[in-house]
């Protein structure tokens, strides 16, 4: 089959695919019915995402939350176990702020003995909005939950699509490089390239390489921080460097060494990654992956400069880390793409 048809055949078939499967979600006699255990903002939270959510394939029959009077154990125990049975409850969805004397496990016990799925409620939220919650994360969830391929075969195949992935973009901007460097000189004085130490995988400090975005001095007064919107720090040429990504190129350098990835978290400073791991949880799981040019809370979050943008962009990092893949990966080398075109730039 000539190309064209070939590519118009799987357009069709990816359609039709598409369309058929949401039909057959949202047909009432294939739902599954759910209940979900929860009284709380994050409940809520995820009763609203469910039902908005009809190619998810489920329909919320109750929920702890709608209670009224005092929310006690033996009342949230006794409307579970009514409504399982009247409601014919195929999963049970726990979302409890609390579980320590919060949870009615016995009813819960019996539900899963007759063949009803009790799961937590951060799987779910977490294919809502491409994400890990941090805030109400147990880690029992992080070591039983699936996902988090480590093995080697997979750390090669991802380190071989890196390796390819910057080479090929090394290729491309080549003749990029030497208007670059004179743009730079012509600009500002100091050097061309600007090397700063980053927290790389298992917390190894390594030297991460850009073009110089910023005066010669920008932090000779501050010491460490953050770069702002419309810092007054960055040149006429770095600014243009930024909106377009350019000044990451030397970066391509760092993959080749091996100490990132063309995808993957942002590397961080040192004196930054002591200070959030402090201050939020699971912080320095991010570093059990080499960091990348790129990532997924890149293109899902805008550039920030604030703990809560810190504790915002790690929720997508371990969303990321979770289901690293080749695919995943394509995936946000495509966003970069369209934000690089679109204009939005990063600092």
């Amino acid at each position: 089959m000539p190309y064209p048809l070939a590519t118009l055949a799987c357009s069709v078939g990816l359609f039709i695919w598409r369309s058929t499967y949401t039909w057959l979600s949202q047909q009432p006699y294939l739902r599954e019915r759910v209940y979900v255990l929860g009284t709380g903002e994050r409940a809520q939270r995820l009763v609203q995402g469910l039902r908005s959510r009809s190619e998810l394939g489920v329909e919320v029959v109750g929920w702890s939350g709608n209670l009224e009077g005092a929310l006690t154990l033996e009342a949230i125990a006794s409307h579970l176990t009514q409504t399982a049975r009247e409601g014919r409850v195929h999963r049970v969805i726990v979302a409890m702020p609390d579980r320590r004397g919060t949870i009615p496990v016995q009813e819960l016990l019996l539900l899963r003995l007759r063949g009803v799925k009790i799961e937590e409620a951060a799987s779910w939220l977490e294919k809502m909005s491409g994400k890990i919650e941090v805030e109400q994360l147990y880690p029992s969830w992080l070591i039983f939950a699936d996902g988090f391929r480590f093995r080697a075969g997979w750390m090669l195949l991802r380190r071989s699509f890196s390796l390819l992935a910057s080479a090929v973009l090394l290729i491309l901007v080549l003749p990029l490089i030497p208007f670059i460097m004179l743009a730079i000189k012509l600009d500002s004085p100091g050097p061309i390239l600007y090397r700063q130490k980053r927290v790389g995988r298992a917390g190894v400090t390594f030297h991460c390489y850009k073009f110089r975005t910023m005066r010669q001095d920008a932090e000779a007064d501050t010491g460490a921080t953050w770069a702002n919107d419309d810092d007054p720090r960055i040149t006429s040429a770095g600014r243009f460097l930024r909106i377009t990504r350019l000044d990451e190129i030397p970066q391509l350098w760092c993959v080749l060494k091996g100490d990132m990835a063309f995808v993957g978290p942002r590397p961080e400073r040192p004196e930054f990654v002591e200070w959030l791991t402090r201050e939020i949880p699971y912080y320095g799981v991010r570093h059990v992956v080499r960091p990348g040019i790129t990532g997924w809370a890149q293109v899902r979050y805008k550039y920030g400069n604030t703990l809560e943008d810190a504790r915002e962009k790690l929720q997508f990092d371990l969303f990321y880390i979770k289901n690293a893949s080749v695919g995943l990966d394509l995936l946000v080398m495509f966003e970069t793409i369209k934000i690089v075109l679109l204009g939005r730039g990063a600092q």
